[in-house]
């Protein structure tokens, strides 16, 4: 499940492509991800985007496609910084948008495949 959370939104907020190497971008790393958090506003646009409820910025959009590679290969291709600010934002997410969570589960995680893989490593 930790996994889940992390290729959901560290992809979408700091991941915006591939590089030659085959890591996901860095470019995004610094994003302020509290701001992001804490804004209703920013976070809906980015949950609803990835929902197909709503248009996208070029990040999310990559996010959308980056998704099930993420969440394929346990996010092999991301950095530690990237897993750590997952981490961050899937516990906001369970803890605080739970039905952001479960909307986004039941898009990129029907049968809870992933739920089921990566759930004892909360």
């Amino acid at each position: 499940m930790k996994y889940f959370c992390i290729a959901l939104f560290v992809t979408a907020l700091m991941v915006a492509g591939i590089s030659a190497q085959g890591a996901f971008t860095t470019k995004y790393d610094n994003v302020n991800i509290d701001e992001i958090l804490n804004s209703d506003r920013l976070l809906n646009n980015y949950v609803k985007c990835l929902l197909d409820k709503g248009s996208c910025t070029a990040d999310a959009q990559e996010l959308k496609r980056a998704i099930p590679d993420a969440l394929q290969t346990e996010c092999s291709k991301c950095s530690d910084k990237q897993k750590k600010s997952i981490r961050k934002v899937a516990n906001f997410l369970i803890d605080n948008k739970p039905e952001h969570w479960k909307e986004l589960q039941g898009k990129y995680d029907p049968n809870n495949v992933y739920y089921t893989k990566y759930r004892n490593q909360l």
